[in-house]
């Protein structure tokens, strides 16, 4: 029997987002995230000098472009409708080949990490294009996201080419290509779901955190003795910690602001900033603390290394220094509580390669717990009005 027209353009089609919810796709699409991160940790474990952290950290940009593209386009359309189903599958299948050539994208499988890469980035450009075939303002920015990307893939294949020393060049150089292009073309022709929006970038920091348990898990690859022991618990500890500083009210306020903004420009560049841009600087950092703890399990009792002790300290304060970033660009305001630990961190590393790394562990979980209980006590009782305001939100949405 031949196929209706009509019948095949709505199998060619994508449905456009009606409500707020994510989806368990969408969910789906991000334990392949789970991955990558995991292979980021892995390839500065393998290579733990400067050089292993800064090409980490490149590789590391690049997939989480990637993500958060993705998370804008099902913001637009239902992920589990028309062609769109199908096609995040392929893209999730590219992406573990990508997470897969992520410990030797600066080795042996350079070129594979760049193509599979390339593809998970053609197939957003084409869902974009299929969802903006009735919008010419979507169409319009879709064509300019569609320039950086092609610019970036075609240095990141040009890098794996060419190999060692222009690799590293032509891998940073599309990661800035590729992250700055929507920064210089006009922000209005996007669509925003932005409680969704927010909600898809929260989960993923929980994910990051997740990662930050997986190096924990390292502990039984060298034997549960009291050191493992007591790095696990004070491990346990920080990471609860860093989900404190961000889930106890600064995502709330963040999804507030980013709900409450003027639709169109202003809000698509509010999310573009606070989560595409600063966001990166959380998961980052704790992709960073991740290897730190690593190391801090393998030592316990020796001081760490250089590039360790930095990946430590220097993790959680870029973690903080993102906080501080997102709060001047949403509520045009300064936290010089988390600025000052910051600071602070980054100036104790020197003594962190003097002391045993679990000692260095055990003072940052100590200033971050200083700091929690005073941010608690000032912000006082607002802290639990944003909360409760937050909550019976939640639950009228969930109503309607």
């Amino acid at each position: 029997m031949e196929a209706h027209p009509q019948s095949v353009e709505h199998r060619l089609s994508a449905v456009m987002r009606e409500g707020e919810r994510v989806t368990p796709l969408e969910l789906f699409f991000d334990l392949v995230f789970v991955l990558a991160l995991t292979q980021c940790t892995t390839l500065m474990v393998e290579n733990t000098t400067w050089d292993g952290v800064a090409q980490s950290m490149v590789v590391l940009g690049l997939l989480w472009w990637t993500w958060t593209g993705y998370a804008w386009l099902t913001s637009v359309v239902d992920p589990e409708e028309g062609a769109v189903r199908l096609a995040l599958v392929a893209s999730m299948a590219a992406l573990l080949i990508a997470s897969l050539a992520v410990p030797d994208a600066f080795g042996g499988h350079a070129l594979e990490f760049a193509l599979a890469y390339g593809v998970v980035r053609a197939a957003h450009i084409a869902l974009f294009l299929l969802a903006s075939r009735e919008d010419a303002l979507l169409r319009r920015s879709v064509a300019g996201l569609a320039v950086s990307t092609g610019a970036g893939v075609g240095l990141l294949v040009a890098g794996a080419l060419l190999g060692d020393p222009w690799q590293a060049v032509l891998w940073a150089l599309s990661l800035l290509v590729d992250m700055g292009g929507p920064y210089f073309f006009r922000a209005e022709g996007w669509k925003l779901a932005p409680a969704h929006f927010a909600e898809r970038h929260g989960l993923v920091v929980l994910i990051a955190l997740g990662e930050s348990v997986v190096a924990l898990g390292v502990g039984a690859e060298v034997g549960l003795t009291l050191g493992v022991a007591a790095t696990a618990v004070l491990g346990i500890v920080l990471t609860f910690e860093l989900w404190w500083l961000y889930f106890d009210v600064v995502a709330i306020a963040n999804v507030r602001r980013l709900v409450r903004a003027t639709p169109g420009r202003p809000q698509n560049e509010l999310a573009r900033d606070v989560y595409s841009y600063l966001h990166f600087l959380l998961v980052a950092g704790i992709v960073l603390g991740a290897l730190g703890l690593h190391e801090v399990l393998a030592h316990a009792y020796d001081p760490l290394e250089s590039v360790p002790a930095f990946a430590l300290l220097g993790g959680v304060a870029a973690y903080l220094l993102g906080h501080v970033a997102v709060r001047l660009r949403g509520a045009h305001t300064l936290n010089r509580q988390r600025l000052a630990l910051a600071i602070v961190l980054v100036a104790l590393v020197p003594a962190a390669v003097e002391v045993p790394a679990l000692a260095t562990l055990g003072g940052i979980t100590v200033l971050l717990c200083a700091m929690i209980a005073y941010e608690t006590r000032r912000y006082g009782e607002g802290r639990g009005r944003v909360r409760r305001e937050y909550a019976v939100e939640g639950a009228s949405s969930r109503a309607t």
